[in-house]
């Protein structure tokens, strides 16, 4: 499952959260310190990885 990266609207907490793709879509998610569930998406990198070698 991806890693989603997020800012609390309300505690201004940075947050990662492993998130199912329906729960993503469907906005079930929340800060996890103070419940807040209006969290702004932080735009981050990401890697990938293939069984292949380069």
């Amino acid at each position: 499952m991806p890693t989603y990266d997020f800012r609390c609207r309300k505690c201004k907490e940075d947050v990662s959260l492993i998130l199912s793709l329906k729960e993503y879509e469907d906005k079930e998610y929340a800060c996890p310190k103070c419940g807040e569930k209006k969290l702004q998406q932080l735009i981050t990198h990401f890697m990938t990885k293939t069984s292949r070698k380069s």
